[in-house]
């Protein structure tokens, strides 16, 4: 009796924490679903992509990105560290930074 009420708790628990993980994604999609961000990705702290998205972003568990590229209207995939800064539609082109962007640090050989 007790191992059956215990089976119950535990898969509650999981079926209530995959419901919050869905819920922010979801708030999180409404929120940025189809703005355009500014993407600049790394891999082992060389900068390999700087630019902007017509609109959504999508990721995968693998690390992977997925977006339209605003400079040639192609759908681009990156695998590697990016930062993703979405625009909002009231902020003005001129809002975003000039200067350059650091990378990450540099991951020491093993």
């Amino acid at each position: 009796m007790t191992r059956t009420i215990t089976v119950f708790l535990v898969a509650g628990l999981a079926v209530s924490a995959a419901a919050c993980t869905e819920s922010k994604r979801a708030r999180n999609a409404a929120t940025f679903g189809d703005q355009p961000a500014d993407i600049t990705c790394w891999t082992y702290g060389t900068e390999t992509f700087s630019g902007r998205s017509t609109g959504k972003v999508e990721y995968n568990d693998g690390g992977r990105i997925a977006f339209v590229d605003a400079d040639n209207g192609r759908y681009t995939t990156i695998d590697g560290e990016c930062r993703v800064v979405y625009r909002t539609e009231d902020e003005p082109e001129s809002a975003q930074p000039d200067g350059p962007v650091l990378p990450p640090p540099a991951v020491p050989e093993a």
